[in-house]
């Protein structure tokens, strides 16, 4: 049974024959008597973006510091200087100030307006937010093979999506070391899903939404971690893209244009250099040498 209350109203179990969880009156007192519910929602997801980004990096970052790791390291001949560490974070920063933030503080009103559930209880089960990942994950997927690989044709290449190519070996927080308008253009893809659903009529929250964000930044910042383990999901789930896949883009600037899944790839054979380079890289053993990136 859905409850639905607006910001500031208070539970009344009795007549609503329903009792809230305890996360669902943290979120509602969250914003109890809140003047500007639109700016604090923004900061609210600010913080849980710069947590759920930065804390998945975090372990890349440790694990870059100690030798043992480096045999999982894809270019491992490339290392990763604390000067391209912290041009990368300063820049990363800049863009989530000021045009990250400034999206999130358009994404109240025009979610509200698109009938998106935000202060109202119940939450939607968890079967329910995790289908609506997955369909997420999927559609954003599809829009982002077909941004990306136009990102990579003449002038879109040459004054927008270069920059993100700076690092030819990435790591986790490149992830999002972008030209602001490709922020702007590439990452339309994270709403598209959402929107769908609710064309649909599935049952929308603000929380699900922040479950789909840190799913996309946990996917993001592993696939630019130059990392790939014995047990990365691709070993498993073959159609998944991860690390091993991307990383062969960063290297080689063209191919494997898809950020979750590999079968757009497969099916415009945007994948084939990449195939060749792979069973090279089986035939022969890994170097010991280490270069430092330009």
């Amino acid at each position: 049974m859905s409850l639905h209350r607006p910001v500031g109203a208070s539970f009344n179990a009795s007549s609503a024959h329903y009792t809230p969880t305890y996360l669902e009156r943290q979120w509602v007192g969250l914003f109890e008597n809140a003047s500007h519910p639109a700016l604090k929602l923004a900061l609210v997801l600010f913080i849980w973006h710069e947590v759920v980004f930065f804390g998945r990096f975090l372990p890349y970052y440790i694990m870059d510091q100690i030798p043992f790791f480096k045999k999982w390291k894809i270019q491992e001949n490339k290392e990763n200087t604390p000067e391209m560490y912290w041009k990368c974070v300063k820049s990363v920063i800049q863009s989530q100030l000021f045009v990250q933030l400034p999206m999130m503080l358009l994404f109240h009103p025009t979610a509200t307006w698109l009938g998106m559930r935000f202060l109202e209880v119940p939450f939607p089960s968890w079967t329910t937010i995790a289908l609506s990942c997955l369909f997420c994950l999927v559609v954003e997927d599809c829009y982002h093979y077909f941004a990306h690989r136009l990102m990579h044709h003449g002038p879109f290449y040459k004054y927008i999506h270069k920059l993100h190519h700076e690092f030819q070996a990435p790591f986790g927080i490149a992830a999002e070391y972008a030209h602001p308008i490709e922020v702007l253009v590439v990452g339309q893809g994270f709403f598209i899903g959402p929107v769908a659903l609710l064309a649909m009529g599935v049952d929308m929250h603000v929380l699900t939404m922040a479950v789909w964000l840190a799913v996309r930044l946990i996917e993001t910042v592993d696939v630019h971690a130059g990392y790939d383990f014995p047990w990365s999901i691709h070993k498993i789930l073959p159609f998944w893209g991860g690390a091993d896949f991307h990383d062969y883009h960063h290297m080689a600037f063209v191919g494997n244009y898809s950020s979750s899944f590999r079968w757009w790839d497969w099916i415009f054979g945007t994948d084939a250099a990449y195939n060749v380079w792979k069973a090279k890289q089986q035939e022969k053993p890994r170097s010991k040498q280490v270069v430092k990136q330009d």
